[in-house]
């Protein structure tokens, strides 16, 4: 007698399930989950963090710093002349940096679920690659047309770049570590204002050299490094923590047991599926993150692309003006990595993320009252880290409450897709008529940054709620799963209910 489509089903189900356990179980014979309780497990963990955050958080730093560098120097080269040599009017520079944010946010997405089957030892060294050749034919672009052209391709190859590396990381660091190691390489966002003020003051030199203007050379010399660091990097990073040259075969399982017993996915169990991108679309924590993001990209990108311009207006000679945007960045990038660190030791992303959100409320009311430029630019130092410093906070925040690996790689892309929506809006806040201080962009980002801190608490509050909940009610949410050979549904459960999982914790 044939078997009826139902019974099919159970038992493909029931065959599903028993290779999940199979391969469940493989795993923790392979990892062996007691030698985290061996004698000397926590010291052997500890060098080999320390190892880890020699080797591979270097790496991810000098690849966040030059992707930001070499779409954000648009800035610089602006002032250097770039917006004259070309005969742009503000309407076409403006539509030059927004056209390098539409394919940078459609690629986001499809490179993260990407990753892991490319690999991110091949990927992101060839993203850094390819993307720098872009950068250097982009100084000898001589029209308007060209240019555009050029920020078009550029977008679409460092969009995966930076969920990529936050993706990536997650796969390195548990849960309560990444905040700071995502502060750490995000800080090369400030670090690369800061050192593109000063390249560009220096190249700025550079005129009339070899016949090309010195926004040219900007382009040229930046774009030429970002080649070398990719070809070099092809040899450096490793594709997970068992791939890596620097960790001893002990450190490799104690690494892989830690991450395993802090995130249950960190295996690949799971297989692609669209119901894993669906439910990070269904999160609520995640739509108010995407809505957090969209406000704070606003202000990220319009302090990163238009500081600079900003204090040329304030009176100041374009090589001063290049000198002059180095401070606001130096400061961004120490109290960057200072917040995210207190964030993890606090083992809370909100309260850090609303205090560090007051000090860009306080640089932007003060621009706004101002009447003296010496107090404008001094309120600079408090808007670029009230700023730039929330932003690792909150990529932590969605990495470590996203479950399993497809779930959290959508939503990380998703929330940097949101960012990059607001520096699209940025892009067209900023009309040189309405400088030095932009008034209605200014109050424009002070009602944003006052909305980010509301909507951060909401989260808070939710995921709160969520962690009540699913105390309260794991019997019932684990019944449809619990069998006689697992009484909590074991690897079935994880993978269809992930982060909503009763024993999932969410972090506040």
């Amino acid at each position: 007698m044939a078997a009826s489509p139902e019974s099919n089903s159970n038992l493909d189900a029931s065959s599903t399930a028993d290779s999940l356990s199979d391969h469940k179980a493989d795993l923790e014979k392979e990892i062996q989950y007691d030698i985290l309780d061996s004698p000397d497990a926590e010291e052997t963990i500890r060098r080999a963090v320390r190892k880890m955050d020699l080797t591979i958080m270097p790496l991810m730093t000098m690849f966040y710093l030059l992707s930001f560098l070499d779409r954000a120097n648009i800035g610089n080269a602006r002032v250097a002349g770039l917006q004259k040599g070309l005969h742009m009017t503000d309407h076409q520079y403006s539509l030059c940096v927004t056209v390098t944010y539409i394919p940078y946010i459609l690629s986001e997405l499809p490179s993260n679920l990407l990753l892991r089957r490319i690999g991110p030892n091949i990927a992101m060294p060839t993203i850094l690659t390819i993307w720098g050749t872009i950068v250097t034919l982009q100084g000898l672009v001589s029209s308007f047309h060209g240019l555009v052209a050029a920020r078009v391709f550029l977008g679409l190859v460092e969009g995966p770049m930076f969920p990529g590396i936050v993706l990536y990381l997650s796969g390195f660091y548990t849960r309560e570590e990444l905040s700071f190691r995502i502060a750490f390489f995000f800080s090369a966002a400030s670090l690369s204002g800061a050192f593109s003020g000063l390249l560009a003051a220096a190249i700025g030199n550079m005129q009339g050299v070899g016949g090309k203007p010195a926004w040219a050379w900007i382009f040229i010399l930046e774009g030429l490094f970002s080649v070398g660091v990719g070809v070099a990097s092809f040899f450096l990073v490793p594709a997970t923590p068992r791939h890596s040259k620097f960790l001893s075969q002990r450190q490799k399982d104690l690494v892989m047991a830690r991450l395993e017993r802090d995130r249950p996915f960190i295996n690949p169990l799971d297989t692609f599926s669209f119901k894993y991108v669906l439910q990070a679309f269904k999160s609520p924590h995640v739509l108010l993150i995407f809505i957090i993001y969209f406000m704070g990209g606003t202000n990220l990108f319009g302090l990163a692309l238009f500081l600079p311009s900003i204090v040329n207006q304030l009176g100041n000679s374009p090589n001063k003006s290049q000198l002059l945007s180095v401070g606001p960045f130096a400061v961004g990038f120490v109290v960057t990595v200072l917040v995210s660190w207190i964030s993890d030791r606090m083992k809370n992303r909100v309260i850090p993320l609303c205090t560090i959100a007051l000090l860009a409320i306080a640089g932007y009311s003060m621009f706004l009252a101002s009447a003296a430029k010496h107090v404008d630019y001094a309120a600079l130092y408090l808007m670029v880290p009230g700023i730039y410093a929330t932003t690792p906070v909150i990529a932590a925040w969605l990495s470590n409450n996203s479950e399993p690996h497809y779930t959290r790689a959508t939503s990380i892309a998703v929330g940097f897709m949101a960012t990059n929506l607001g520096g699209v809006l940025s892009t067209w806040s900023y009309p040189t008529n309405e400088g030095p201080r932009f008034r209605k962009t200014t109050i424009m980002n002070l009602i944003f940054t006052i909305g980010m801190i509301t909507l951060s608490l909401v989260n808070a509050a939710y995921l709160h709620y969520r962690n009540k909940q699913k105390k309260l009610k794991r019997a019932e949410i684990l019944a449809p799963y619990a069998s006689s050979k697992d009484v909590d549904g074991g690897v079935q459960a994880w993978l269809d209910l992930g982060d909503r999982h009763p024993d999932f914790h969410y972090i506040l």
